[in-house]
């Protein structure tokens, strides 16, 4: 019996001290809390992009048990945009010009809803002003965009064309399209659609740092977000009431050196567009970095004046599979830590929608096991002398006996 015992101690601690030893691997851990049903999401926390790999390829679920650890499979859900366009089929009636401009009248034989047009246009520099109104039967029209501006520029400097109409959804039968021009415009192509994306869910960061600096044509501002992040959205806020099209390059820190006057960035381009007057939404792109910089070409215009910037990222969840009770974690910080490969990525229609969310604890930093380091046999100088000056005594006797019996 008391054998039996010693042997269910012994492997008890094996398996605790595999389970620690696995953990011990990475470099965090958060307590997950509130596990009531089989499946749960789990909001990453701004720590989880700081501290884990590139690739986050390093988030691991850990069970610890009495007797094992567990690992909960999980699918990593990134809340972007979900995209759908569907094209409405038209004709156009009709097209006219009066003292106001040019019209251009189009039916749809279907009652759909719409809520944009693309406009193409043979011109390659216009700047126009356009009226949007809708009909059912032709005789009385309501008026759906008023002064909508549609631009395109095209030089050695800027290649811009903003000429899509975006419009609450609308179902009428006749479409009327007025471009205040004096020249006729010489519309190649128009397509009629509904824009059913999905926009994203966001989390705006706070800007910590931001640098403006002029140097010579160009305006480069430095943001800070004062830790590695998943950014997917910038806007800047420019409080000139003038009409701007400046050509713009977003870069990214992609590595650092220390240097005798400090840290010494390389940057890596990210997206190049225009910020333009005519489209403030913002730019949309993807990465994980803590600094990014702005690049605005000025040419020989005046600098603009720019007040602030609004960074954004996607949204990231865990939705986690518990099949056994265990004191579950979420851990990461393991640079070197490839994908995990789990049953549950290939069925992801199967999982439950709406599935309740978990609480999670403190970060908690991950101790590593100590290194048994060998102590030299004196660590003491006092001693190391001592056993130098016995040495020495030693071979001076033997000297002397030497000398003497010569």
């Amino acid at each position: 019996m008391k054998l039996k015992n010693k042997l269910f101690a012994f492997f008890g601690l094996w398996y605790c001290t595999m389970a620690f030893g696995q953990l011990s691997t990475y470099g965090y851990k958060q307590e997950l809390k509130g596990i009531s049903e089989q499946w749960h999401t789990i909001t990453l926390p701004n720590q989880v992009f700081n501290e884990a790999n590139d690739a986050l390829s390093d988030i691991r679920i850990y069970g610890i048990t009495k007797k094992d650890t567990l690992e909960a499979p999980y699918v990593l859900k990134i809340a972007s945009e979900k995209n759908s366009t569907k094209e409405t089929a038209f004709k156009l009636l009709n097209t006219a010009s009066n003292k106001d401009g040019y019209y251009f009248t189009y039916e749809i034989p279907t009652t759909e809803l719409i809520n944009q047009i693309d406009l193409r246009f043979n011109q390659t520099n216009f700047n126009w002003h356009v009226v949007l109104e809708g009909s059912q039967t032709q005789n009385k029209w309501f008026k759906i965009l008023d002064e909508y501006r549609i631009l395109s520029i095209k030089n050695d400097q800027t290649n811009y064309r903003f000429s899509t109409l975006n419009f609450p959804s609308s179902k009428y039968k006749y479409y009327r399209l007025l471009i205040k021009s004096k020249v006729k415009p010489e519309l190649s192509q128009a397509k009629i659609s509904l824009d059913g994306s999905v926009n994203a869910k966001y989390n705006t960061y706070p800007t910590t740092f931001m640098n403006i600096d002029q140097k010579g044509k160009t305006t480069v501002v430095d943001i800070d977000v004062n830790q590695r992040l998943p950014i997917s959205f910038l806007k800047l806020n420019v409080s000139d009431k003038v009409d701007y099209y400046r050509p713009i390059t977003l870069q990214y820190i992609s590595d650092s050196i220390q240097t005798e006057k400090g840290l010494k960035y390389t940057y890596k381009n990210l997206y190049r567009g225009t910020l333009s007057s005519v489209d403030t939404t913002g730019f949309k792109f993807t990465t994980l970095t803590q600094k990014i910089r702005v690049i605005v070409e000025n040419s020989d215009n005046q600098a603009l004046q720019i007040e602030s910037a609004t960074i954004k990222g996607y949204n990231h969840e865990l939705v986690a599979r518990f099949d056994n009770e265990a004191d579950y974690f979420l851990v990461y910080g393991k640079k070197n830590a490839q994908s995990p490969q789990y049953d549950i990525q290939q069925i992801t229609p199967s999982i439950p929608k709406n599935v309740p969310s978990l609480d999670l604890g403190e970060v908690q930093e991950i101790l590593k096991p100590k290194k048994n380091i060998k102590k030299p046999l004196f660590e003491s100088k006092v001693w190391l002398w001592m056993v130098m000056g016995i040495i020495i005594l030693v071979l001076g006797w033997f000297t002397l006996r030497m000398m003497a019996k010569r």
